[in-house]
């Protein structure tokens, strides 16, 4: 794990460590291609330098969010961005955590990209890249 999302990880409250903890293996081992790094003070993975997938501690709890998750077509990532095409998903304890959801989601990340890296140059229009 990148030492930057371990050290945010364990400024987690346990519980939440345990959330974060399961989250970020999770993607490495299922996006092995990505880069992670924290970015704007989160975890986030990136694929051909796009942002695929995070998380971050909010009040409502972890949100795991998918930067094109909206075209997912998945009725548990049921927090859905308003001007961008994400979707997101809450957790509050580690039982919430469904691993087939999340295997079945982080490949379709892989699989549906909108391109946000170049969202300032093409000044806030998204285009789909796959």
């Amino acid at each position: 794990m990148n030492e930057e999302i371990r050290s945010y990880n364990n400024k987690q409250t346990a519980t939440d460590k345990d959330i974060c903890d399961i989250l970020a293996t999770a993607i490495e081992r299922e996006l092995t291609e990505a880069e992670s790094k924290i970015w704007h003070a989160h975890p986030v993975w990136f694929l051909d330098n796009n942002p695929t997938v995070g998380y971050s501690k909010q009040k409502n709890g972890i949100r795991l969010m998918f930067w094109s998750g909206a075209d997912f077509n998945e009725e548990n990532l049921n927090i859905k961005g308003k001007k961008f095409k994400d979707a997101s998903k809450f957790y509050n304890n580690k039982s919430e955590l469904e691993t087939n959801d999340l295997i079945r989601w982080l490949k379709k990340s892989r699989e549906i990209q909108w391109d946000y890296k170049n969202l300032v140059k093409r000044k806030g229009k998204l285009e789909k890249l796959k």
